[in-house]
């Protein structure tokens, strides 16, 4: 069992497209998910959570400074980083210094498909 942060930007429904998919799938069972605004959208203390995670997962879709500055804690803190994005989305060059690991994605069920085989190859 593994504790898995997902950091993603404000810009878009974040709650139904990554948090419900999460959620309703075996990762939800196997692991325990941290999502930053599932119970508020005040901000959260996100530095804290990473320092206690085995990974974190970047929904680059929409570009967010808030993700970026996550990101380099998790990176600062030896946290091992997988961005996800949508199909024709544009990855930041900045992101690909901080990991090599990406999951492109068409759909909700697609995106959930692609982060159970990357864990399961862990």
């Amino acid at each position: 069992m593994m504790k898995i942060y997902f950091g993603h930007s404000k810009g878009f429904d974040y709650k139904k497209e990554l948090y419900e998919p999460i959620r309703e799938s075996e990762l939800n069972i196997r692991h325990e998910i941290i999502f930053p605004h599932e119970k508020s959208e005040m901000p959260t203390n996100s530095k804290e959570f990473l320092k206690t995670c085995d990974l974190m997962f970047a929904e680059l879709s929409y570009p967010a400074t808030g993700l970026g500055i996550e990101l380099g804690w998790a990176d600062a803190l030896g946290v091992s980083i997988v961005g996800i994005y949508k199909s024709g989305s544009h990855v930041s060059n900045s992101v690909k210094l901080l990991t090599k690991n990406f999951i492109e994605y068409s759909n909700s069920e697609d995106m959930v498909k692609k982060i159970e085989r990357f864990i399961n190859g862990l």
